[in-house]
């Protein structure tokens, strides 16, 4: 934990002038307000009063006044900002105008659920795997974006004069130097697309690196003259975007309690109904882990994305895999697949949480693992005969499920719940209203 003289100095050191104090909306996107590094004494000791009521999902016009709250170990200086301007931001959390925490904020959601498991001294912790696209800028299209893939590479390929290698690299060691745990960094399956993976840690730390991630990629891009895209499924016909996280739960003294040294897969029975929970709530936690309409265009069958709820070990087609582990049981972890990078990490990893801890506390049992199949290859006969769900299809269909899953509803909270509705229906309600390029080339002609 840092205090406050702590933060001054190294601001100080830093040269830092200016503070960008963070926190997101309920869709994830991220906002701030800047302050000049003389201000921030008072902002560490008082916190910073702003206007809620534009901020999506925050407060309504008559009870606007919000108050921003420093989390002092989130100090991080932004590596691409000028020297002569040098930029460092916090995440912060919200407070209302009583002092209580607001409960619409993100970040409240999740500090909400995790303090169900900090009296049973259990540390949730996550380890992200966001993918992303660079692509080439195209002032002919309407916005200046066109998803033209910046470079021609594959699965883990490398060239030693590869441009996408060199910003990806930059791209690392901005998010090194920010203090993110950086593991590796890869071209992915689709061209243009990349991946970059850092330590898990515990689930709040992981989020707060989520957002870092995502806004260091696109910022390190624009420098080079690339757009950076977190779309779920910018390209039709190729693998789309996805955020698996490998998840398990240690014990204060480091123990990992997915861990059985005599089980199958090394897997503990806690872990099992750990998963179990996820496997049960999994409809309902689809509207915040894909939680746009191009979503659900990646959760299709032939691109490794997840369409059927099951587990397994070896299978990458199943919603949850167990990857192998070696035998001090550090690595015993349950990977969870259908998540992509334009969800909110905040309110995902909130929901995915709370499900699996209904899980644990129903002892729920889980069904037998999907190995050595194929799912993709079965006929809707073999799967209904051992009774294998789908996810959701479309954002409509995920946002039903949604309503009605009292267990993730409750994690998010009335609040967060009723504004990440409000503001999902506005956007399946727009799309399905939208006559598109596609409709247009199919049907103007034909009709």
């Amino acid at each position: 934990m840092s205090d406050n003289n702590e933060i001054l100095l190294r601001v100080q050191e830093d040269n830092v002038k200016f503070i960008a104090l963070q926190f997101t909306d309920v869709t994830g996107a991220v906002k701030s307000v800047d302050i000049p590094v003389s201000k921030l004494e008072d902002a560490l000791e008082e916190g910073v009063w702003f206007d809620g009521s534009s901020v999506e999902g925050f407060a309504r016009i008559q009870e606007s006044d919000m108050r921003l709250v420093i989390d002092p170990d989130t100090y991080a200086v932004l590596p691409w900002s000028r020297e002569e301007i040098k930029r460092a931001r916090f995440f912060c959390d919200i407070h209302q105008m009583d002092g209580q925490p607001f409960q619409g904020n993100p970040r409240n959601v999740l500090k909400n659920v995790l303090a169900r498991i900090k009296d049973k001294g259990w540390i949730f912790n996550i380890g992200a795997e966001p993918e992303f696209f660079l692509f080439k800028q195209n002032g002919d299209s309407p916005n200046g974006i066109h998803p033209v893939p910046h470079d021609v590479g594959g699965y883990f390929d490398f060239s030693a004069v590869d441009e996408a290698l060199r910003v990806r690299t930059e791209i690392m060691d901005a998010l090194s130097q920010m203090g993110l745990d950086i593991e590796m960094g890869h071209h992915e399956v689709a061209l243009g697309q990349h991946e970059i993976d850092f330590r898990f840690s515990d689930v709040l730390q992981a989020a707060d690196n989520v957002i870092t991630l995502k806004y260091s990629v696109k910022a390190i891009a624009a420098k080079h003259g690339l757009v950076a895209s977190f779309m779920p499924k910018p390209i039709f016909g190729i693998n789309g975007s996805g955020m698996h996280a490998h998840q398990s739960i240690f014990d204060q003294a480091g123990k990992n309690l997915f861990y059985d040294p005599d089980a199958e897969f090394l897997l503990s029975d806690f872990a099992k109904h750990f998963i179990a929970g996820q496997l049960n709530h999994a409809k309902g936690m689809s509207a915040v882990l894909s939680p746009t309409v191009n979503s659900y265009k990646r959760l299709v069958p032939g691109y490794e994305a997840p369409v059927y709820i099951g587990w397994a070990q070896t299978n990458r087609s199943a919603l949850i895999r167990i990857p192998s582990a070696v035998k001090d049981g550090k690595a015993v972890r349950a990977e969870l697949r259908c998540p992509d990078p334009s969800s909110n990490p905040y309110l995902a990893f909130a929901v995915m949480l709370a499900a699996a801890l209904d899980g644990l506390e129903k002892q729920m049992e889980c069904p037998a693992p999907l190995n050595n199949v194929n799912i993709y290859d079965l006929s809707p006969e073999e799967r209904a005969n051992i009774g294998l769900l789908e996810l959701p299809g479309s954002l409509a269909e995920a946002l039903q499920a949604l309503s009605g899953d009292n267990v993730v509803k409750e994690a998010l909270g009335p609040v967060a719940y009723e504004a990440f509705m409000r503001a999902k229906t506005v956007e399946w309600k727009t799309y399905i209203s939208t006559v598109t390029d596609w409709e247009v080339d199919r049907y103007l002609a034909t009709a």
